[in-house]
């Protein structure tokens, strides 16, 4: 029987250099450039490219009724054209959003690319991203596909720290994930609550997910939590009781 341990998939060599290369000069870039409008344009050009091809153009057709989708499509890749949630909360930083807001909206048309399904390619991306946009990122992590969260700078996450696909991190108020800890997928974390009368009343509660810790898949942790060192928040498939 093959050892299945032994073999890590990859794409080939040529893919694999030009992957890396990619990689390299996006984080060159968002190093080199802190200006939010700086970024947008680079996202703006890089998101061009991946979904339609070609390069960015300022030359579009606003008259005609039939590139009306096309136009929209087109606008929208450019993050000083789109508004995400994070940007409607009274309680948003908005310099340090400001900084951050084009690399969200880089990570959020990545894993709804084609190209997000990469998994070799996805995670290293991820990883690459979350060193811009997060307060801390450790070394190891793995973060899958179709992770989501609100602002990034209020967002730390531990070495070795694993994310699976769908999960949600809301760090509104502040959310930490300790070394080495497991989120499963499609769980849900928040760092804030609602008032049960005004919806409109929020309240900032830090969450913090220990060292070692398991969050199973679904599982959902409220804001305020203190998740101990190596605790299993939910079921697992197969555990016993």
């Amino acid at each position: 029987m093959a050892n299945n341990a032994n073999h890590i998939p990859r794409p080939t060599p040529e893919a694999e250099e030009l992957f890396r290369r990619w990689l390299q000069f996006l984080d060159d870039e968002f190093v080199r450039h802190c200006a939010p409008e700086r970024r947008a344009e680079i996202v703006r050009d890089q998101l061009f490219q991946l979904y339609l091809g070609r390069p960015a153009s300022n030359r579009l057709n606003l008259t005609l009724t039939s590139e009306l989708p096309g136009n929209v499509l087109s606008l929208s890749l450019d993050p000083e054209n789109v508004t995400l949630e994070a940007e409607h909360y009274p309680d948003l930083d908005r310099e340090r959003f400001a900084r951050r807001k084009p690399l969200i909206w880089f990570w959020q048309m990545f894993d709804r690319s084609p190209i997000g399904l990469n998994h070799w390619l996805g995670i290293r991306f991820r990883c690459m991203m979350g060193r811009h946009i997060f307060d801390h990122l450790g070394t190891g992590v793995k973060i899958y596909h179709g992770v989501d969260f609100a602002c990034g700078y209020n967002l730390s996450i531990g070495d070795g720290a694993i994310i699976r696909k769908g999960a949600m991190l809301q760090d509104r108020g502040g959310l930490k994930i300790g070394a080495k800890a497991v989120v499963g997928s499609f769980a849900r974390i928040y760092s804030y609550t609602y008032d049960a009368v005004d919806n409109e009343a929020v309240t900032l509660q830090p969450t913090e997910i220990g060292e070692g810790a398991r969050i199973a898949s679904h599982a959902i942790v409220l804001a305020g939590t203190r998740v101990a060192p190596h605790e299993v928040v939910g079921s697992f498939p197969g555990a016993r009781d």
